[in-house]
């Protein structure tokens, strides 16, 4: 009875905010279109417009990847096969792009690459130049640099981590064999690390297939993935079944992608036998060993690092000369309106979802965690082992769909399921840190889990025989050790929060926007002041992701987060 009631509020809050919203996007794509009147899916299948926005997704997708790959193979070899000065620091700088919000990548490479960026600035005054030379932004090679950016650290993390516990005996026997570097590579390194490889590159091209922030800041209006004309036709032209239309769409493609995962994972994964990464590295010692591991590390540090240290600068950059201006004006009204949302309040505005996303995703979180552990006790007729597993199989990936569903979606969803009696929840506040949670709390399960399973039950029996009842056991007992997995969590739920952009800007209220929606908005307006407070409060969002980013490496157990 106990396990039910605790399977009833992860469950309830899926069904409810979940799997209704998806519910009601595919009822209304059976709905005809707001503009013709014609079934929806013929308008969608006949419109040379959307077949182009599909395909667009579709290359520039891969193109992402195959940038991605350029730039992380060879990084994630150096990272695997050698030791040098700072590896550990640097590793956690290549991590760092990975999980700034979107809104964050994007204002960061207008500050580099932009009209006014910091290259095309430094161009211009070297050689006395009237207009920027490098005019990339609102075109699709901008676009392709940000997700090569945003995505080369997923490489060098699941490849180059896989990469460095191969046991390097398997190329030395190789080596006695007569097989030289390439034939090493290509008969033994590259069939063990086929799985890995498919399954990042499958991981990059679905994050590259579902890009939104980074289309919608760098692209311009005239490109557009599906993710981007989900939210322009649903926003601009208020055509819902079409919108919903384009989000089964981008549904169907996402679990095709992910089903391929599993499948090729399923053939392609053969038996290792894994060693400590240090065992495999060495110190490079020819020369054009040192210039090789040199320059691969110069070029990803300065790809890696320049658009960040261009935001920053920028946000300091005045026309007087470097100063705080753009930081004092966010506490300014400076239309004088009653009506206008300072920046400031936009920072406070995106702390108070953040606290309120925390919260309910822990609730949420911690349910599910303790919901899917095996428990060793004694059987009985509800919690046979059997039965419990094949709970557990199902529900597992269950908590982790809305991870797999564009923010973008879940929005939608919102604003079609959730405008009547008793769910009358479009125009409130509410809505907002409910769809922050869905997308939070999978990152609380998943940092609770390996804890909770690897949770000595004696300790537990121990606390019983000496009279501590069930509360007292999970005060005392549990949440000393799962401290450290519930700070994992609650700063993933904040962080996650504070730079979720997609269903944001479809939920948010326009007096009370939170950050990544006020920085769009003033990189939407003219004028170097409110360009200047875009930057100011892109460094804040920076800032804010890149303390959670290393008090979670600080803190967590090794090992201890599952994703």
């Amino acid at each position: 009875m106990s396990r039910a009631l605790l399977a009833l509020i992860p469950l309830s809050f899926l069904g409810l905010f979940f799997v209704y919203p998806l519910v009601a996007i595919f009822r209304l794509s059976l709905a005809p279109t707001a503009v013709t009147g014609s079934e929806t899916w013929r308008t969608l299948t006949t419109d040379a417009y959307y077949l182009r926005v599909l395909w667009f997704t579709t290359w520039q997708a891969a193109v992402s990847t195959l940038g991605a790959f350029a730039l992380g193979l060879p990084a994630a070899y150096v990272f695997a096969r050698y030791r040098f000065p700072g590896k550990t620091l640097l590793r956690a700088v290549t991590t760092l792009p990975f999980v700034l919000p979107t809104v964050v990548v994007g204002t960061a490479f207008t500050a580099l690459l932009g009209p006014r960026g910091v290259l095309n600035t430094a161009l211009m005054g070297l050689f006395d130049l009237e207009t920027p030379p490098i005019r990339l932004l609102h075109t699709v090679w901008i676009v392709l640099l940000a997700h090569v950016f945003y995505n080369t650290s997923v490489v060098i993390r699941m490849v180059g981590g896989f990469w460095s516990q191969l046991d390097p005996r398997l190329g030395a026997a190789a080596a006695v064999l007569g097989a030289d570097a390439w034939q090493r590579f290509r008969h033994v390194s590259l069939p063990l690390l086929t799985p890995v490889l498919t399954a990042a590159g499958l991981l990059v091209y679905l994050f590259n297939f579902t890009s939104f922030g980074v289309i919608l800041i760098l692209g311009g209006p005239r490109m557009a993935t599906l993710e981007v004309e989900i939210y322009r036709t649903a926003v601009r032209f208020f055509n819902l079944p079409v919108a919903a239309v384009l989000a089964l769409v981008q549904m169907a493609f996402t679990l095709a992608i992910t089903t391929v995962y599993t499948r090729l994972q399923a053939r392609l994964t053969v038996p290792l036998s894994f060693r400590p990464a240090q065992a495999g590295e060495r110190q490079p010692r020819t020369g054009p060993e040192r210039l090789f591991v040199f320059g691969i590390l110069t070029l990803l540090g300065l790809f890696l690092l320049m658009p960040l240290a261009a935001l920053v600068w920028r946000s300091l950059t005045t026309p007087t000369g470097l100063g705080l201006e753009h930081y004092r004006n966010l506490f300014i009204n400076r239309t004088g309106s009653v009506f206008f949302v300072t920046p400031i309040e936009a920072l406070r505005n995106s702390l108070l979802v953040a606290a309120a996303t925390v919260a309910l995703a822990l609730v949420v979180g911690i349910s599910a965690a303790y919901l899917l552990v095996e428990e060793r006790r004694a059987p009985s007729a509800w919690s046979r082992p059997g039965r419990r597993r094949q709970w557990q199989v199902l529900l597992d990936p269950l908590f982790m769909l809305p991870l797999g569903t564009s923010a973008v979606t879940l929005g939608l969803g919102y604003i079609v399921a959730l405008d009547k009696p008793p769910l009358n929840l479009r125009a409130s506040l509410v809505i907002v840190p409910i769809a922050h949670a869905l997308i939070a709390f999978p990152f609380v399960v998943r940092s609770l889990l390996p804890i909770l399973r690897g949770l000595d039950p004696h300790l537990r029996e121990a606390a019983a025989v000496l009279g501590a009842d069930p509360w007292r056991v999970r005060r005392f007992v549990d949440l000393p050790i799962l401290s450290r997995g519930l700070a994992v969590g609650t700063i993933f739920a904040f962080t996650v929060s504070m730079g979720e952009f997609g269903a944001s800007l479809l939920l948010t209220r326009p007096q009370f926007p939170t950050l990544p929606v006020a920085i769009y908005r003033f990189l939407g307006q003219p004028g170097m002041a409110n360009y200047g407070q875009a930057l100011a409060l892109s460094v804040f969002l920076l800032a804010a992701t890149a303390c959670g980013f290393l008090a979670i490496e600080r803190v967590r157990y090794g090992g201890g987060v599952e994703f």
